[in-house]
């Protein structure tokens, strides 16, 4: 929350009232880009460009419309990557890069989401009703094909009738990717019949990143955790922002003595903060902020803590020397969701921690 305000207070000052001002601007929206785990932020798209449909309902899923978590323990870690298909070749040969996946991120799991195809219409009665769909990942290039140039990774009996996404799990090959990234060389899709020869008439077909639209394209999606917890930074981070803050409050004290501690709006405006060409959604969120008095005596409404309460009675009794009223502090904080594009242009849905202040109490 230090940072998101920070930043507000740097975007409202005007440049010219003193000469650091250009670069605190600059300075604070450096700070934020570290709340959201961004060393700089991502060019927009080249061009206009849709996500996924499956990132679209993921972040709703999760998310209202502002971002904030809904369904919290819905993500399996705290980020979800989606690639789409570098190769765009006939065969069902796919390539995913993995260079925008970090070092410290975990991979929990991965999956290769296929679009099943109704099949064509044959000439006659089909001999078969199933068959046999494999992922096996690409060892030799070379040797595309052949035993020793494949491993299989899952396996899959599916009815030659029907349409619609099919997932499969190939986390352990993309573990692999990301330790050895020279590895990679791509997954490889084969029908068969359950004999393992090829099907007359063809089976099942799965659209590819060639011919088909947009929403229907091979996409490999990686569920991972990148150990963040919370967004707090320390207020030395920010020369000058100790003195800011103290004489903002000193201007409004007299104001906060009139009113109780209690929750007042704070927008976040992604737009304003130069980032709405890169984040799909949301276009900004209310963070909230917490301010007005803590008096004596405290009543339940002000949701104290048992420290709070002592202190409150030590402070109006002058039992003890220096020690001030309680302060008023979110007692309750929120996570949010960004769905944005990378500098590699995938979709990226992150959740990040304690970026909403949902109720304040004096602590």
């Amino acid at each position: 929350m230090l940072a998101t305000a920070l930043l507000l207070l740097a975007l409202a000052r005007p440049a010219s009232a003193a000469p650091d001002g250009a670069s605190r601007r600059a300075q604070a929206l450096k700070r934020l880009l570290e709340v959201f785990g961004i060393e700089d932020p991502p060019a927009p798209p080249a061009h206009v460009k849709q996500p996924p449909q499956y990132m679209v309902d993921l972040f709703n899923t999760v998310a209202n419309a502002d971002g904030v978590t809904k369904n919290p323990g819905v993500l399996e870690g705290n980020t979800v990557r989606s690639f789409l298909d570098k190769i765009h070749s006939e065969k069902m040969h796919f390539l995913f890069v993995l260079s925008s996946v970090a070092k410290n991120e975990k991979i929990l799991t991965a999956e290769l989401h296929l679009f099943r195809l109704w099949p064509r219409a044959g000439n006659g009665p089909t001999r078969h009703h199933f068959c046999q769909v494999s992922i096996y990942q690409v060892l030799d290039k070379t040797r595309l094909e052949a035993p020793e140039g494949q491993k299989l990774l899952a396996t899959r009996l599916l009815a030659l009738q029907g349409s619609g996404w099919e997932v499969f799990a190939i986390t352990q090959a993309v573990r692999d990717w990301t330790q050895d990234e020279s590895s990679n060389q791509g997954l490889l899709v084969l029908v068969q019949s359950l004999g393992g020869g090829p099907l007359d008439p063809p089976g099942v077909r799965f659209a590819s990143s060639r011919d088909h639209h947009e929403s229907k394209k091979p996409m490999l999606v990686l569920f991972t955790d990148d150990g963040r917890r919370g967004a707090s930074l320390p207020s030395s981070a920010f020369p000058g922002a100790s003195r800011a803050l103290r004489s903002g409050l000193r201007s409004t004290r007299s104001l906060d003595r009139l009113q109780p501690c209690q929750r007042h709006p704070l927008s976040v405006d992604f737009e304003e903060i130069g980032w709405s060409g890169w984040i799909i959604s949301p276009r900004g969120y209310n963070a909230y902020h917490c301010k007005g008095a803590c008096p004596f005596p405290l009543g339940e409404n002000m949701r104290p803590t048992n420290h709070a309460t002592v202190q409150s009675i030590i402070n109006a009794l002058k039992l003890s020397e220096g020690v001030s009223s309680p302060c008023c502090v979110p007692d309750k904080l929120y996570s949010i969701n960004l769905l944005y594009f990378d500098d590699d242009e995938n979709v990226v849905l992150k959740q990040y921690d304690d970026m909403v202040a949902g109720s304040c109490g004096c602590h």
